[in-house]
């Protein structure tokens, strides 16, 4: 897996393949199926076309434990941006060694020691250093360091004695899925280990069928394909989703009775959803034995808070259960960080931030605990008492509905007046509070001055509908701020 920029990643990606790629195979262009395997020295690596970590955190979300080494890239004349820290934090969280690959040498201010100390900050530490991660300097536009990196990363496996037996049923997972108007479903897989063959009976989460042609990342037609080839395969009767598992049956029957199976399960499953770990039920999981891992994910408004916290959760000790800070960076809470407390099953603190409307959506989908703070002894306590079964029924927001600053009118005697647009639930009267948030930090909470509807006052206005709202002792409102609206509700803590 290379990541976390897709134009470095890109440009990286082509870079080896046009050095490595075999004359003769498609004239080097290939087709886009999410994996691309290069040779050295006899021995085959397999890149997957994951530009960025959400791809990565998806697949292991569903169990997909497809990557053994990270290729993390990083800009010699950029340094270590928010986004490279994210993709850390997930490759540790999976557990997945890490190779870097500082591109852009060949730029007049490249400075790759800036880039090792930066990283050294956050635990990854060059071998040059006393650490234990390779690094390697490359130019993805000149050609300088391909070749080397490639033995790097066949070196880290070799150390890390990645092996598979191509002597028996093959056995992988799906990297991507799609329905091809000409060719009907069609998957790629990444064969981990025995060999895939035509005509081939095969099961993957809740899809079957028989192998009818494979598809090689040049576009080659191939009879078979061994552990860590990635290939195209037609013949599913329906199309499967990302992160399945891919397994070779005996015979169609028998694959059809697995998937049918495993689609009654899934239904059962819906209707008795398992949810992730949230703060309420951690005495009860402790108690049973169920948990000794407490991961918690952080996103605030300033470094200094996030730090902060950050120590002190790591300072609260337990006898049976030790807290993991494995992400903790500034701004709002988004999809990204869902995707990382799902395949971690973290629970996610909020200091001052505000969860995107599609991460709050996804949050309750995966059952994902999200909790909201302003005051940072508050959430440490909350994870004190959870832990000793002692946390008391909490006061739950619930927002009532969002409005969207269109433009914004200053009227003496009065203040500022925001011409908003009503996205999704309503702004009511009746609401115990209204938050302003800017770039999904909370920029004010207070109390809601004034709604009207053209000149007149009103009691609510549902969304998809024009208002004027004023909030009380607030003028800096300004246009693209998102006022939310919210009342309390007492809720029992599950313990």
């Amino acid at each position: 897996t290379l990541f976390p920029y897709t134009t470095l990643f890109r440009s990286l990606l082509d870079a080896i393949r046009s050095t490595k790629v075999m004359e003769g195979e498609a004239g080097g262009i290939t087709q886009h199926i999410g994996a691309y395997k290069v040779s050295l020295q006899g021995k085959d690596i397999t890149f997957l076309d994951t530009p960025g970590h959400e791809a990565f955190t998806s697949l292991r979300a569903r169990g997909a434990k497809v990557t053994d080494i990270v290729v993390l890239v990083v800009a010699a004349d950029d340094g270590v941006m928010p986004q490279t820290i994210e993709a850390i934090d997930h490759a540790k969280a999976a557990g997945v060694p890490i190779v870097v690959a500082i591109n852009k040498i060949d730029k007049e201010n490249a400075n790759p020691a800036k880039v090792k100390n930066e990283l050294a900050e956050h635990g990854v530490v060059s071998e040059e250093w006393g650490g234990t991660t390779v690094f390697v300097e490359v130019s993805a536009k000149k050609r300088i360091g391909i070749e080397h990196l490639l033995e790097m990363i066949l070196l880290q496996a070799e150390v890390m004695e990645i092996k598979a037996n191509p002597n028996r049923p093959a056995r992988g997972y799906i990297i991507e899925a799609k329905l091809d108007r000409g060719r009907g479903p069609v998957a790629t897989v990444l064969i981990l280990s025995g060999t895939l063959r035509a005509g081939d009976a095969f099961v993957a989460g809740t899809a079957s069928g028989k192998v009818r042609a494979l598809i090689s990342d040049t576009g080659k037609k191939l009879s078979e394909a061994g552990p860590a080839v990635p290939v195209e395969v037609l013949g599913f009767a329906e199309v499967p989703t990302a992160g399945d598992v891919f397994t070779v049956v005996e015979d169609e029957k028998k694959a059809r009775q697995i998937a049918m199976a495993r689609i009654a399960k899934q239904r059962a499953a819906e209707i008795q959803r398992h949810h992730k770990l949230t703060l309420d039920e951690i005495y009860a999981k402790i108690k049973e034995g169920e948990i000794r891992d407490l991961n918690i994910i952080i996103k605030g408004d300033v470094q200094g808070s996030i730090e902060a916290m950050k120590k002190s959760f790591e300072e609260i000790t337990h006898a049976e259960v030790k807290i993991r800070v494995i992400h903790a960076a500034v701004g709002g809470i988004n999809e990204s960080d869902v995707m990382l407390a799902t395949a971690s099953n973290a629970i996610i603190i909020g200091f001052n931030v505000r969860p995107e409307t599609k991460a709050a959506q996804l949050a309750e989908r995966e059952g994902v605990d999200i909790r909201l703070y302003s005051i940072i002894y508050e959430a440490i306590n909350d994870v004190k008492k959870a832990l000793e079964g002692m946390l008391k029924p909490t006061l739950k927001e619930k927002i009532l509905g969002r409005a969207e600053v269109r433009q914004t009118y200053a009227v003496s005697r009065i203040g500022t007046i925001a011409g908003c647009y009503v996205l999704e639930g309503m702004i009511s009267r009746n609401c115990e509070g209204v938050r302003v948030i800017r770039n999904n930090i909370v920029a004010y909470e207070g109390r809601l001055g004034s709604l009207k509807r053209f000149k007149d006052d009103v009691k609510e206005v549902q969304s998809g509908y024009e208002c004027g709202i004023t909030i009380e002792n607030f003028n800096d409102l300004k246009v693209g701020d998102i006022i939310e609206n919210f009342v309390i509700e007492k809720i029992a803590a599950k313990l």
